[in-house]
């Protein structure tokens, strides 16, 4: 009997022994899958590969100074020399879709999972008419003094530039309420105009192919060993707020990524619907939302839902395809 009561008494002081040595120790290294977007500071899991801002390589729209710009050239005091206007931040908080307690409160505390998802309800796609990623933030940040919280590249890879908590400027009056990203696309062109398209896109053994303008190792595709190429391999025409527009398509890794992406967006922000806007058809919306029927709006959006002078992501982006395949991922789980 005494030696019984020895034996469990040595068990349970052990317990704690046991759950100690299982904790990492402190300077240990905690590895990630390289698939988390971040959100409020958590990451979460998407199935594709991410580049974040903190990564080397990644794209980082916290930085006030130029990205491409030589070191001696890309201070802040070299941008405000050229635009005396330009703020050091290129993003902001959602306070706009707060009520100003909420703000103050946000403001000084910072934000919660839970709040954040009271606000975000929707996801704006946009193509980026740079070609890459790259060029893409070129644009954005260095000459435009705008941000988006992803660009989705030719090869599928997908790059975060801010934690989606911050209001990214890429669609005024949606950027506090949503989700932007750019995704790299020469864009729509009205049919029957000359257009900068065929620099991009050529015609081989009965294949349209991508060719980057430029020197090869440039052009910021992580993934080399992609066949660049449009998921159809023809023109698209439609009509897009009332123009008859020409684009090609994107890459299959583009939807892949983009689709993954969005699920795990519409997981994290359940208000992002999975739908678009629909005419009194119940099709594709092709012209911007009348302002009350925005107001209450939660989903996938375009660009051209939004403002009236945008085309984007344009008459070739299937959004039914990205929405069945959102599906297919939530009903195989």
């Amino acid at each position: 009997m005494r030696n019984a009561l020895k034996f469990a008494c040595l068990t349970i002081l052990s317990i704690p022994l046991l759950a100690n040595a299982a904790e990492p120790k402190p300077g240990a290294r905690v590895e990630r899958k390289g698939d988390e977007i971040i959100v409020c500071g958590q990451l979460f899991h998407t199935g594709t590969p991410v580049v974040t801002w903190l990564d080397p390589g990644g794209y980082d729209a916290y930085r006030v100074e130029l990205k491409f710009a030589p070191l001696a050239k890309s201070s802040w005091n070299e941008r405000l020399a050229k635009n005396k206007d330009a703020e050091p931040a290129r993003y902001s908080m959602r306070k706009a879709a707060l009520k100003p307690e909420q703000a103050e409160s946000i403001h000084a505390h910072g934000w919660t999972l839970p709040e954040l998802q009271g606000v975000v309800d929707q996801f704006v796609l946009h193509y980026d008419v740079c070609g890459t990623s790259k060029r893409c933030f070129d644009v954005l940040h260095d000459h435009r003094d705008l941000s988006v919280h992803f660009m989705l590249d030719l090869d599928g890879t997908i790059y975060q530039t801010l934690d989606l908590k911050e209001n990214a400027w890429h669609a005024t009056k949606a950027n506090s309420r949503s989700v932007g990203i750019e995704i790299a696309n020469m864009g729509a062109e009205p049919v029957g105009k000359p257009n900068g398209l065929g620099k991009w896109y050529h015609k081989e053994g009965g294949k349209t192919l991508i060719t980057i303008p430029g020197p090869a190792n440039e052009t910021g595709i992580r993934d080399k060993s992609v066949v660049l190429a449009p998921s159809r391999p023809d023109l698209v025409i439609g009509n897009i707020q009332g123009q008859n527009l020409e684009q090609y398509d994107l890459t299959p890794q583009q939807y892949e990524a983009l689709i993954k992406l969005t699920a795990t967006l519409h997981a994290v922000f359940p208000k992002i619907k999975l739908d678009y806007p629909r005419d009194a058809q119940g099709k594709l919306l092709t012209v911007k939302m009348p302002d009350d029927a925005y107001k209450s709006y939660e989903g996938i959006l375009g660009h051209f839902h939004v403002q009236t002078n945008k085309t984007d992501p344009g008459p070739a982006f299937q959004f039914d395809k990205l929405i069945e395949g959102v599906k297919a991922i939530e009903a195989a789980k």
